[in-house]
């Protein structure tokens, strides 16, 4: 029991001891909600699992329609009759895509049974073809190569003549390139443990053991290091970077348990700065989450670093050589996070406030560095200045305490990384690039569960390298730079700073802070229309 008696008769100390402690509770109850949302909530690992039911449930209807179509008599036995305009219409099938170009064709071709006609018994000539074009499956197969060097020997001399070994991707190896690209695409790509590997191709009939297939994979890594190093200097060599760790579990050597080790990620891509140098990102491996390791990565870099807000990379601030822009995405969850558990008010003025600023970015996707900053100093920075503002204002009529306090402090000490990307055309307004770097060390790490050492950690990093670099690469530069064609997508936000498509933004109300009569520049200068930009690099 809470005692008392000691309590002073100020009623002004009551009051304030009341509200110090509605606030402690308030604060209490945003974080039980949140743990409960984390882990009976929809998080991306039980969306998948939703999504895979009702793909599942869509394939079985279309099965069963199949079913029934194939039972229906054909087109030739039964006339179809128009459809009247009080019947329901059935929703045509979708158009049927020609067979790719590129793929190989093989012709089959069918003659009459007999070479004369059937009705006189005259020669037949030919009239012209009908072509049917069938997608056919060749099961993947195993082959063997056999490279066969004759031996000459001179008729006079007796010299002897023989064509050099062809080289190997491995030494004295058994495996073609083609077969090892394969392990390491079905491991890192295909989340596909050499053991479940191993056990597809007995079923082929070649035995490939469990400790060949991971000799193939630390072979082919030794192969790959000068490839990774290139990659890393291409990444590095930018002006702008996103940056972003994830934990992957390693097992300790000789203590039966796991530890956790790191996976940081670099991602140059310029594509939606509407700039064509090819997009890569650049894995590296730590055994711990210890600042000193990205300052190890970066020490040669010089510009943008887009990150969150780990306190790592400070030192990288320190000198000026690397310029810290921030994550509105990150900022945006906090806000909506209070908002999901609360209905808080300020917290969806707040979401709407941070939906104008995504709205002018998804119409500026993909354009030149110098158009995105023009339409970024007319129309984000009046928003933003108005932002600020409101965050003060509304800071100091909360109780410090309150979760809603630490969303908007949280806010606030970031503020001069958050506006960055008004002052340069280069970068962007979250750190989502990173995030979905991420993705495929997710899934890998639920088939995997840990790597066996800190050389697999390594190890993984330098595939995960280049397999991530050659999805940006054959991505098409439309899923980066257009924007969506459905003016409503606009506030389909970020939730979570690792989600690609997230859900639509409740409907909150409120007015826009941005129209179209919205004066250019208002705030620049103290009111005057300044050409000077507004948050200078």
């Amino acid at each position: 029991m809470f005692a008392t008696d000691s309590l002073p008769d100020s009623p002004a100390f009551l009051k304030a001891l009341v509200s110090a402690q509605q606030a402690e509770i308030e604060h209490l109850k945003f974080i039980i909600a949140k743990f409960r949302r984390m882990q009976f909530g929809r998080r991306s690992e039980q969306m998948d699992d939703t999504i895979t039911q009702l793909e599942l449930a869509l394939e079985e209807l279309e099965c069963v329609r199949a079913e029934q179509s194939s039972d229906e008599p054909a087109a030739s036995e039964e006339p179809i009759e128009p459809a009247t305009e009080s019947e329901p219409t059935v929703p045509a099938k979708p158009k049927r895509k020609p067979l790719p170009d590129h793929l190989p064709r093989e012709s089959v071709e069918h003659l009459p049974v007999d070479c004369c006609c059937p009705d006189c018994g005259g020669a037949l000539k030919k009239l012209g073809e009908d072509v049917a074009e069938v997608l056919e499956y060749v099961p993947a197969s195993f082959r063997v190569i056999r490279h066969i060097r004759p031996k000459l020997a001179c008729a006079v001399c007796d010299v002897i003549v023989q064509a050099a070994a062809s080289s190997r991707p491995i030494a004295r190896g058994m495996a073609g390139p083609g077969l090892l690209a394969h392990v390491l695409v079905a491991k890192y790509c295909d989340h596909l443990p050499l053991y479940r590997q191993s056990g597809i191709y007995a079923r082929e009939g070649v035995e490939l053991e469990r400790s060949t297939l991971a000799g193939w994979v630390g072979q082919c890594n030794a192969l790959l290091r000068p490839l990774v190093a290139a990659l890393q200097k291409h990444v590095l060599s930018g002006d702008k970077l996103h940056a972003d760790d994830t934990p992957i579990p390693v097992l300790a050597p000789g203590e039966g348990k796991t530890k956790t080790g790191r996976l940081w990620t670099y991602v140059r891509d310029d594509r939606p700065a509407g700039q064509e140098t090819p997009p890569a990102v650049w894995f590296a491996y730590s055994p711990n989450r210890r600042g000193e390791h990205p300052q190890m990565h970066l020490k040669s870099f010089k510009g943008v670093l887009q990150a969150d807000a780990y306190g790592g990379f400070n030192a990288l601030y320190a000198d000026g050589t690397i310029q810290e822009a921030a994550c509105w995405a990150h900022v945006r969850r906090k806000f909506f996070d209070l908002h999901k558990a609360h209905a808080s008010p300020i917290a969806a003025e707040a979401l709407r406030r941070i939906g104008a600023l995504y709205a002018i970015e998804t119409t500026i996707r993909g354009k030149p560095p110098q158009e995105r900053l023009l339409a970024r100093q007319d129309k984000a920075v009046p928003l933003l200045d108005s932002l600020h503002n409101w965050l003060q204002e509304t800071l100091r009529s909360l109780s410090q305490k309150s979760a809603l306090a630490e969303a908007i402090r949280y806010a606030l000490k970031l503020w001069t990384a958050l506006v960055r990307y008004a002052s340069d055309g280069q970068v962007e307004i979250d750190n989502n690039a990173a995030e979905r770097s991420l993705r495929t060390v997710a899934l890998g790490r639920k088939n995997y569960l840990f790597a066996g050492s800190d050389a697999g950690g390594e190890r993984a990093a330098a595939i995960y390298s280049l397999i991530g670099s050659a999805k940006l690469c054959s991505s098409p530069a439309s899923d980066v730079t257009s924007p969506p064609s459905n003016p409503s997508l606009i506030y389909r936000l970020p939730t979570r700073p690792n989600s690609a498509r997230c859900p639509v933004q409740p409907d909150i109300g409120g007015t826009p802070l941005y129209t179209a009569s919205t004066p250019v520049l208002e705030r620049l200068s103290g009111g005057s229309a300044d050409p000077h930009m507004k948050y200078p690099g």
